[in-house]
């Protein structure tokens, strides 16, 4: 399960492991999602996932260019607070509190199905077995977050990994097998089959299949070059997510086309309950049971089933990691009461908020309605999603020369503003989403805006209580964060002079850095002359303060990130401290260099030490010149 005594986020994750792991929690959905959309939208279920694919392109583009803003854990609660205040960002938050919490509902519903069909349990396959099998699940995944039990990342991994590979097989082999244009085509009768309410309906559920892109977001405070990995790993899984749903449901629509259900309507099994003979609650093992594999057909479905399973529980499970990490956040900003951000005093988790958010879950899944789950987590998704396209279009206007290292696709001038096309198409695509799924459904717009309700009485109740307005951001100072993925990060800085590399400062960080299991991170100061501009091209100086960066890297191993900076003469120190509050650092290591002329670091070490942030190691290898006596003077102070 999740690792929860981290002591400080470590940017140590790269490309891959931000993709197979966010691919892990959107990959999952499928196995429900599938079964929920064919109910609604029978043969035009494929054209659903074509559209919902584009809009979720459009949705991760947002993510993408916002996080490499604001490389932070929070997803659009996070983008919201910095467009707009922490009101909004409240409402961001809330919305992704019911998605999380529908996550773990539904994702722990739909596990029981999935093994009663490969272990032919029929109880497991219907009500109540599956309702008390998943509330057990839940329950369980909640006591084991409470005491803090650790997970293996390399598993998350490898999971995603065999789980692409064995959708993307099953596509390939389904496209041989199985795929019929003929059968997609007389699938459809428009307006009838399905009708255009259902059509429409579907769309916004079909969404739910998409949710997991916010995990990037969450990791974005572990991200190694947060600027490339971020992106980079947000586009990995849009190509790998679209390649799969866009083929995966006509491959299923061939396999289980739709037929008449002898009442003067339409269905496919896809969307029928077991009760009747459908595949509902496990929709990707009914496909695989219409395939003719031969021998391998039975290893197949219990491979398949056993599978989705495994990946159900591990979706179940990090929801509650996310629920654990949202209501810590939260807490940290003053938006819930500390009492539920508070750490179990032996386990070092917030146990309060696990059990509180778990029980809910466990709630939603007792009357056993999955189409309502699917409804109402479409509902938040829908609404979190288009209050981070509205944040990133209101940043492009409040925050126009913001540093940007991603941008989405697409600009529109207006008034003078350049607006970010894709969000403004992507705002429309979710926001119309919201609107249909919630006038469609009295039930989820009663329970969806009850949550809502609930959110807006008590949010201005608890500020006021706190004597605090409801807009001003307003953080709780944490010395030492004891969850992972929290809003706090704290890293050793390792500040090293451009033309020499200091072993010894590199191993003074690894040992403090060891100690705490924190990452860290090299700046290299490179001084310009004042006769050139501050970007002036210094090809020499930055291939040695590069080079200096990868000996970092090969002597510290994976924790090791770091950059150069170009600044003037007698501003490096001023570049350092500066580096030490944005990201919170708890160490500053600097490398003393002999003074034997002028150097980086001859005033440098001196403004660091009247400047310092945080605490300060001078590293004097023996072989140096003494150590300035005002340099050691003033770090006694």
């Amino acid at each position: 399960m999740a690792e929860r005594r981290l002591h400080g986020l470590q940017r140590v994750l790269g490309v891959n492991a931000l993709s197979s792991t966010a691919y892990g929690n959107v990959g999952s959905s499928i196995y429900y999602a599938l079964g929920l959309v064919a109910s609604l939208a029978l043969g035009l279920t494929p054209v659903v996932f074509v559209i919902t694919g584009f809009i979720f392109y459009l949705t991760a583009s947002t993510y993408a260019e916002a996080t490499s803003m604001y490389p932070e854990a929070g997803g659009s609660s996070s983008f919201a607070r910095h467009a707009f205040n922490e009101l909004a960002s409240f409402f961001a938050a809330w919305a992704q509190m019911l998605n999380y919490v529908i996550t773990v509902s539904i994702s722990a519903f739909f596990v029981p199905h999935y093994l009663g069909g490969v272990l032919g349990i029929d109880a497991l396959r219907h009500g109540p077995g599956d309702i008390f099998f998943g509330i057990g699940v839940i329950v369980v995944l909640c006591l084991i977050n409470v005491r803090g039990a650790e997970e293996s990342a390399n598993v998350n991994v490898l999971l995603a990994i065999v789980d692409f590979a064995t959708q993307l097989l099953l596509v390939l082999v389904g496209l041989f097998l199985v795929l019929s244009p003929d059968v997609l085509i007389d699938n459809v009768s428009f307006g009838i089959a399905p009708t255009w309410k259902d059509f429409f309906l579907a769309i916004p559920v079909g969404m739910i299949a998409y949710t997991g892109i916010e995990t990037i977001s969450n990791m974005a405070e572990e991200a190694k070059d947060a600027d490339k990995t971020i992106p980079a790993a947000i586009n990995r899984v849009v190509i790998a997510v679209f390649a799969i749903y866009a083929l995966l449901p006509a491959v299923a629509l061939s396999a289980l086309p739709v037929t008449p259900d002898g009442e003067g309507g339409f269905q496919t099994l896809l969307g029928v309950s077991e009760d009747e003979g459908g595949f509902a609650g496990d929709p990707i093992l009914g496909v695989v049971k219409q395939l003719d594999l031969g021998f391998l057909q039975v290893p197949g479905e219990i491979y398949v089933g056993l599978l989705a399973a495994t990946i159900l529980f591990i979706a179940t499970n990090a929801g509650i990691i996310g629920v654990s990490r949202l209501v810590y956040s939260m807490g940290i900003h003053r938006q819930l009461p500390d009492r539920l951000r508070q750490l179990h005093p032996r386990y070092g988790t917030p146990w309060i908020g696990i059990l509180l958010f778990g029980g809910i879950a466990c709630l939603t899944l007792i009357p056993g309605q999955a189409e309502f789950l699917g409804n109402i987590y479409a509902f938040g998704a829908m609404l979190s999603f288009t209050i981070a396209h509205v944040s990133v279009i209101r940043m492009r206007i409040t925050k126009p020369d913001q540093r940007r290292p991603f941008r989405g696709p697409g600009t529109i001038r207006v008034r003078g503003n350049e607006l970010p096309l894709f969000a403004l198409v992507g705002g429309l695509g979710t926001g119309l989403a919201f609107v249909v799924v919630t006038l469609l459904n009295l039930d989820v717009a009663a329970a969806g805006i009850g949550w809502l309700v609930i959110g807006a009485i008590f949010y201005p109740l608890y500020r006021r209580s706190q004597g605090l307005d409801l807009t001003t951001t307003t953080k709780i100072a944490v010395p030492k964060p004891v969850v992972d993925h929290e809003a706090e990060y704290e890293s050793v800085l390792l500040a090293l002079d451009g033309s020499v590399y200091s072993p010894g400062a590199m191993a003074t960080a690894a040992k403090v850095a060891a100690r705490r299991r924190r990452g860290i991170h090299v700046i290299v100061p490179i001084v310009v002359p004042t006769s050139s501009p501050i970007d002036a091209d210094l090809p020499e100086q930055e291939l040695a303060a590069q080079e200096i960066i990868e000996q970092a890297k090969l002597q510290g191993g994976r924790r090791v990130t770091g950059r150069y900076e170009k600044v003037r003469a007698g501003q490096a120190g001023r570049l350092i401290v500066n580096e030490a509050q944005e990201t919170a650092t708890k160490v500053i290591v600097m490398a003393l260099p002999p003074r034997t002329g002028s150097t980086v670091f001859g005033k440098t070490v001196e403004t660091v030490l009247a400047e310092r942030p945080c605490r300060v190691i001078i590293q004097h290898d023996p072989n140096e010149l003494a150590v300035m006596p005002d340099a050691v003077a003033q770090l006694r102070d």
